[in-house]
């Protein structure tokens, strides 16, 4: 989902809650893991462990098939699946819209709670044996930290993994796998997706300026260039969001990275493996200089920057003619658009161009990973469910989502960019999770953000902003 600065402030918050519980011994677990039989299909035919639920399997005959087949069949009807996550208002609504059909087909009542304070609640129930059958994580770092307690099940003894590397990138795949307690867990299954790889811009000026998309980033910086001699700074950026300022920064900088070194060197930057101090690291900022610390590239010039909150910097793009052409962010941004402004029409999007080829077409995404803590077959079947693009299209046809599954078909998505945001994510070369998501409260909703806020504002040079973001590790 969308970055939500508010649920990153309270991620640091958290964990140092969560690991202050479990050194006072608060806490139990209501986990049936360590008791879960290994084998699905054995796990389907034994009885709910819920003595609120109601099962409705045949006693003269036993039933074959996945969960979720015999879900379909009737055999969990009249039990409850509880979920919490962090969808409320019209997200919840839209979520609830997406599963209804599911529950009225099955009988399965899925009863989810949506929680504005879902970080700052999620580790206390957790901990306290209060956990919820699903959980839906917009943050897997906070996922992982609590994979390593056990709590969670390991979906590779839940899910056919054969399915599931059908219909997902392999890198979805690679992101759901977290440090159980007793070694590798597929921690999680992913739902929703939002893509970061997305420039904007005012498509129907654009076109009649005779501009073209840039398809390299030396394309990219020429047409850059370009602007700026006709007159315009070609660039929108702000990355004021209250106490979260500086987080659209951290989006720049994970993509640079994603186009100047391996995969693997921005697994291990995430984990803090590869210090902010390192060569790779300097290097992305570096190249991100180029743009942003040019007064004839950003609109308002380089101090404009702190000061511009993220949502309003796209508006001089849909000034007539435009005062700025193009914004850097995912997704959601445009719900920041005029109301008046169409999609294809007066705006769309190209993909952020390559900057070493030999990195091939690298995407940034952020979403939503469900994870499992109660092992029951009714809860097996809803999670299987979430694997299958079905789960989310009413949501996808709404629009403003992406779903990361294969089988989710390009013709649910309202209009052409959204359908062509769906196939760069399915065609991407690699896929990363948002990094500063990954990276502990105090880094990737910390230091992060300060030292970049403090390193575009002239008050930090760059070697010390990224001394300053490392001490979120060291300490």
């Amino acid at each position: 989902m969308k970055k939500a600065p508010g649920r990153k402030l309270s991620l640091a918050m958290v964990l140092c809650l969560s690991f202050t519980m479990m050194l006072s011994g608060c806490g139990g677990n209501n986990n049936n893991n360590a008791a879960a039989p290994t084998d699905p299909q054995a796990a389907t035919e034994a009885p709910s462990t819920d003595n609120n639920q109601t099962s409705t399997n045949n006693a003269g005959g036993t039933a074959t098939g996945s969960p979720l087949e015999l879900a379909m069949k009737g055999e969990y009807k009249g039990t409850k699946v509880t979920m919490f996550g962090p969808f409320v208002d019209a997200d919840q609504v839209k979520f609830e819209s997406s599963i209804k059909e599911f529950e009225e087909k099955t009988g399965i009542d899925i009863q989810y709670e949506g929680s504005k304070e879902f970080e700052a609640t999620i580790n206390i129930r957790v901990d306290g044996g209060n956990a919820p059958d699903i959980a839906d994580f917009p943050q897997p770092g906070l996922l992982a930290s609590i994979a390593k307690t056990g709590k969670v099940v390991d979906l590779n003894g839940v899910l056919d993994q054969e399915k599931l590397k059908g219909n997902y990138n392999q890198s979805w795949l690679d992101m759901s796998t977290m440090d159980g307690k007793d070694g590798k867990i597929m921690a999680g299954i992913w739902n929703r997706s939002n893509v970061k790889s997305l420039v904007w811009y005012p498509k129907k000026q654009f076109d009649e300026a005779g501009y073209t998309v840039p398809q390299t980033w030396d394309e990219l910086m020429a047409l850059t260039e370009q602007i700026a001699k006709d007159g315009d700074p070609a660039w929108a950026i702000g990355i004021e969001s209250g106490a979260a300022t500086g987080w659209p920064a951290t989006d720049w900088i994970e993509n640079i990275m994603l186009r100047t070194t391996t995969p693997e060197n921005y697994d291990k930057w995430v984990s803090g493996e590869l210090p902010f101090t390192s060569p790779e690291v300097k290097n992305a900022v570096e190249i991100m200089s180029k743009i942003w610390l040019n007064k004839d590239y950003v609109y308002g010039g380089t101090k404009s920057i702190v000061t511009t909150a993220f949502g309003d910097a796209p508006k001089p793009m849909f000034e007539n003619p435009p005062k700025a052409w193009f914004n850097l962010i995912g997704n959601f941004i445009t719900s920041f658009f005029p109301e008046t402004a169409k999609v294809d029409e007066d705006y769309d999007w190209f993909y952020l161009p390559p900057i070493d080829e030999q990195y091939g077409k690298p995407v940034l995404v952020a979403g939503d990973i469900y994870a499992m803590f109660n092992d029951r077959p009714e809860v097996r079947a809803v999670m299987e469910f979430f694997t299958t693009g079905e789960s989310i299209k009413s949501w996808v046809q709404s629009g403003g989502v992406i779903a990361p599954m294969n089988d989710a078909s390009l013709d649910w998505y309202q209009s052409e960019s959204d359908r062509r945001m769906a196939k760069l994510v399915q065609d991407a070369s690699t896929l990363r999770f948002d990094g500063s998501d990954l990276m502990p409260g105090k880094v990737g909703a910390g230091t992060f953000w300060k030292g970049m806020t403090d390193y575009v504002s002239g008050t930090a040079t760059l070697d010390q902003a990224l001394e300053q973001i490392q001490s979120g590790w060291n300490n």
